[in-house]
């Protein structure tokens, strides 16, 4: 039996991408730590916000990886002297993903409260309408 997939329509070219993407996606969604919102801040615009309690500006990386906003965190190691009786406060180290679409851009991100924001920006490209001359063999 053959396997039948929504990019195998004859009507939707060029959208092989498309598979990878969701399969792609699939696979960062299972991660529950740090727990994020994400929000609709206007039409074109979104903010994710991690709770990312007890790190610091230096111990958090985002980086954009073909067309996948990758947020690392590694909190430096706890001194020996430190005794703790209770920690209930997660430090493990963490990794977040999300995939963004074409044209969706990092426009910034801050760190206040224990919560990291980062705003996305997506730009719409002005409606073309291309004419396609047909040539004469």
């Amino acid at each position: 039996m053959t396997k039948l997939t929504f990019t195998a329509h004859p009507f939707l070219l060029g959208f092989e991408q498309l598979e990878r993407l969701v399969e792609r996606t699939a696979k960062t969604g299972a991660e529950g730590y740090p727990p994020y919102n994400i929000e609709a801040a206007s039409e074109n615009a979104y903010r994710i916000t991690l709770a990312v309690a007890g790190f610091r500006d230096d111990d958090l990386a985002i980086t954009v990886e073909d067309r996948q906003l990758v947020i690392r965190g590694r909190q430096a190691e706890t001194p020996e002297d430190r005794v703790f009786l209770h920690r209930g406060i997660a430090a493990r180290a963490f990794q977040r993903s999300f995939v963004l679409a074409d044209g969706v851009e990092v426009s910034g991100a801050n760190l206040e409260h224990g919560l990291l924001n980062i705003d996305l920006r997506r730009t719409v490209p002005d409606a073309v309408v291309q004419t396609i001359r047909i040539g004469k063999r």
